[in-house]
């Protein structure tokens, strides 16, 4: 009997350490080098009055991964595997638009580590972003690299937000102003919102919990609290780190400070508090851009691995492999390579229609795929809805491409 105990406490133990791995997997996906910059810029611009954007953006993101990661969860297959059974070839082509997007965000990912190193110790630029992909290969070479990833990206989670909340506090930022302009903006800025929410479930960022949650075995019908239960939390934890970061810039702008140099948030987070608010950006970017190394190598390689049992075999290797063509770019390129970061944003924002879209028919129309399942109607109705916005970002997706040619 006390063998059975702490067999059944262990098993326990893991599942919760794999949905919280799934959870912050991908918050820190989203929490990129890209998310801080986004943040920043809006706040000097809109003010208080971003609270708002942050709000809607969160409240559809979660209608999104609600939908996504059930479906995911219940049929117990990837977004790929999906595809292919809607449209035979169809999972082939988001497998390519993922993984392209996935490698080519990644490269300046890498170049967000190098950027977070030089602020917090004064490591150069190459010397840092080689150290991290190191690192990062390092993770998936472990014996159990599934578990090494899932207490990675949950440690430097909590760091990244703790750090952030901490300047936020310092910062003094006014809470009542934002609170009332969460919900009766003076401004509302279409803009802000449709980015917030491309960059938090844009290409690979949609299936980086759901895919994990997948090959740790989390399905099935039986499974649908679990799963739903982390498909919000993820993105709560998203939305904390938005709001601490947003407050924290908030708090510095409000007191009259002119964010004009090329990197505001370190500008912001120096004048809070100085050479030691410098050290805290630099290991908050260097957190947020390690992560998200993790999280889009991770992510992009489990859209190919089921295509082929061989692939599958050599995940591990598919995905250090992932990492150190990226660091190669960067070292070969000495920068984030902004031409292909607009193509591959682009491209995210043409996936998530077009993924998201497979996702609901099957939620829809294809109950033999969820086995047998019935997907509520309500839910159903939420994810069109969500769904008919990812079709707007996604035609707004198009102009980035088009930029490509001018």
């Amino acid at each position: 009997m006390a063998e059975t105990t702490t067999a059944e406490k262990g098993s326990s133990a893991a599942k919760r350490r794999t949905l919280l791995g799934a959870v912050f997997l991908m918050a820190t996906s989203a929490i990129g080098p890209g998310f801080i910059t986004q943040t920043t810029e809006f706040t000097v611009q809109l003010g208080a009055a971003f609270a708002f954007a942050i709000l809607v953006s969160i409240l559809v993101d979660i209608a999104v991964q609600l939908n996504v990661w059930r479906v995911i969860g219940v049929s117990g297959m990837r977004a790929q595997d999906l595809g292919n059974k809607v449209v035979p070839g169809l999972g082939y082509v988001m497998a390519a638009l993922v993984v392209f997007g996935g490698l080519v965000f990644n490269v300046g990912n890498i170049a967000g580590t190098s950027l977070g190193l030089d602020a917090l110790v004064g490591l150069d630029a190459k010397i840092g972003g080689t150290l991290s992909a190191v690192i990062a290969i390092g993770i998936f070479l472990s014996k159990k690299a599934g578990v090494a990833m899932d207490r990675i990206v949950v440690v430097l989670g909590v760091v990244m937000i703790l750090l952030t909340a901490f300047v936020a506090f310092s910062s003094a930022p006014p809470v009542g102003q934002a609170l009332v302009q969460a919900v009766w903006p003076s401004e509302v800025d279409f803009l802000a919102i449709t980015t917030l929410i491309g960059g938090t479930v844009g290409g690979y960022i949609t299936y980086a919990g759901a895919h994990r949650l997948v090959d740790a075995g989390v399905t099935g019908p039986e499974r649908i609290v679990d799963v739903s239960r982390s498909s919000v939390v993820s993105l709560l934890v998203t939305g904390v780190m938005r709001l601490v970061l947003f407050l924290a810039i908030l708090g510095v702008v409000a007191g009259g400070v002119a964010l004009t140099s090329a990197n505001p948030t370190a500008e912001a987070f120096q004048h809070v508090a100085g050479e030691f608010g410098m050290r805290l950006f630099g290991m908050i970017l260097w957190a947020a851009s390690i992560t998200s190394v993790v999280g889009a190598a991770y992510t992009s390689v489990s859209f190919l691995v089921t295509f082929s049992p061989k692939l599958e075999r050599s995940r591990n290797w598919l995905v250090v492999g992932f990492v150190a063509i990226s660091a190669v770019v960067f070292l070969l390129l000495d920068k984030a390579p902004t031409t292909l970061l607009v193509l591959a944003g682009a491209l995210n924002g043409l996936i998530l229609p077009v993924g998201f879209g497979v996702l609901m028919f099957v939620a829809a129309k294809r109950r033999d795929l969820l086995g047998g399942y019935r997907y509520p109607r309500w839910l159903l109705i939420v994810g069109v809805v969500a769904w008919l916005l990812t079709v707007y970002l996604g035609y707004n997706a198009l102009g980035g491409i088009a930029a490509l040619w001018k």
